[in-house]
């Protein structure tokens, strides 16, 4: 399919595993558009350094990739009107900005702002991390509450939200 309509901002929400990557990489290849990979996970030990490689090779070489753990609205800067964007993902994104120990509110603003100003339409993967148990660890929690609230910031300025479950597309908005 040759430039198929995409939303300007999408989300792609889902549980570990869930298949949310896959279908969001599957949502811009489709549109015939050259493809931008926005990275924001980092290889800290070598159950994630598989983890970006299965990603990578599903990807494929069509892929222009930009690493930026923590930099997403200068990478966003940097797509060019005629691509299709993928941030993968919102969740990484957070955490290296927790560890970084970062001010959240500011940096989520920077985000919003940058999403909304792209000049390619962008698709952004995160995790539903809210529907287990509550974790025993102040940390585990901090970043539990925070990533409920940039999840429903995301969703609040995105033109579509897709939730994935098993490898199933679920759209919510």
């Amino acid at each position: 399919m040759t430039n198929a309509p995409l939303p300007q901002f999408s989300l792609v929400i889902g549980g570990a595993g869930s298949g949310k990557s896959a279908h969001a990489e599957r949502l811009l290849t489709d549109t015939g558009r050259p493809l931008l990979y926005i990275a924001t996970g980092q290889a800290h030990d070598e159950e994630m350094t598989r983890k970006i490689r299965l990603h990578q090779d599903r990807r494929g070489t069509a892929w222009r990739t930009i690493e930026a753990p923590l930099d997403v609205p200068a990478a966003l800067i940097q797509a060019r009107r005629d691509e299709a964007v993928l941030l993968d993902c919102a969740t990484l994104w957070l955490s290296n900005h927790l560890f970084a120990d970062s001010d959240l509110a500011a940096e989520e603003a920077r985000l919003i702002e940058a999403l909304n100003t792209c000049p390619a339409p962008v698709v952004v993967v995160t995790n539903e991390v809210g529907a287990g148990i509550v974790p025993e660890n102040a940390l585990a929690r901090r970043f539990r509450n925070a990533q409920g609230a940039l999840n429903q910031r995301l969703a609040a300025a995105a033109d579509s939200v897709i939730a994935v479950i098993a490898g199933l597309p679920l759209v919510l908005k």
